[in-house]
């Protein structure tokens, strides 16, 4: 594979860190995922300045030296015509690693017959941090693996309190009453580059979001269910699996169109 590390490009899949890198030893690294598209950094739908900003706000808030931002900007460049989807990531001491991947290859399926996900319940699956993307994820990645054996595409995260926040790959939306609905930041979840987005789109469209939390006795009354990310757009999610109990959601509710039209490319 082809990736970018610390201002040059490389070819291969390893590279070298200090057995003692803060990287290594705590997860001390930022980043972000986008997904490109028109092959251009600049089409309004990659957010490429949403997602720099990102990184500026989490370096600016713990203290560590910022990238060459000209340096990432090369490096993205230099991958976006193998790599439909970006991640870039900035280590604590200002060196930068750029790496792309493809988009699921059922993607289309994921987006029209929707996936199940698994409420993931314990502590265990707390996220650190979770108002930053950070090299710690691996109370996210340890949901997801259980929710994997438990045969579900997604898990869901939760409070202390039990309250929805997120998937583990992106932000939660319901539709209920007639209104779109997700859960509010103060809740302790990240502020996703997309979720942002369709906020602001519907709200363009004369719609009204409601970010109230999420406690388990709202979840029945959603008629939808999906989450968003950068790479996959808007998901629909059909089944909810808990410990001992089952939800069935509509995937194809014709409410989803007006989150989808958000991803049309003019």
């Amino acid at each position: 594979m082809v990736y970018w590390f610390d201002g040059q490009l490389c070819q291969g899949s390893d590279i070298a860190l200090a057995v003692n890198a803060p990287a290594l030893i705590y997860g001390a690294t930022v980043f972000t995922t986008l997904r490109v598209y028109g092959q251009s950094l600049e089409h309004p739908l990659t957010h490429w300045a949403a997602h720099q900003q990102r990184l500026v706000h989490a370096l600016t808030d713990f203290g560590w030296p910022s990238p060459n931002w000209a340096q990432v900007r090369q490096g993205a460049e230099a991958l976006i015509e193998d790599y439909p989807v970006l991640r870039i990531t900035c280590l604590s001491d200002g060196r930068e690693l750029v790496t792309g991947r493809s988009l699921p290859p059922d993607l289309e399926t994921m987006q029209t017959q929707g996936v199940a996900a698994w409420v993931a319940r314990g502590e265990l699956y707390g996220r650190s941090q979770p108002a930053y993307k950070t090299g710690n994820y691996l109370g996210a990645w340890l949901a997801l693996q259980a929710a994997q054996r438990h045969g579900a595409r997604e898990a869901i995260l939760l409070n202390a309190q039990g309250q929805w926040l997120e998937t583990s790959t992106g932000n939660l939306w319901g539709w209920a009453n007639g209104q779109w609905h997700t859960p509010g930041l103060g809740a302790g979840l990240l502020p996703g580059i997309v979720r942002t987005y369709l906020i602001e789109h519907l709200r363009r469209q004369g719609e009204q979001v409601n970010q109230s939390p999420w406690p388990p006795g709202v979840i029945p009354c959603f008629e939808v269910l999906a989450y968003s990310n950068s790479g996959v757009q808007i998901v629909p999610i059909h089944t909810v699996l808990g410990d001992r109990s089952r939800l069935d959601v509509n995937p194809k509710h014709p409410a989803l169109g007006a989150l989808r039209a958000a991803f049309r490319e003019n």
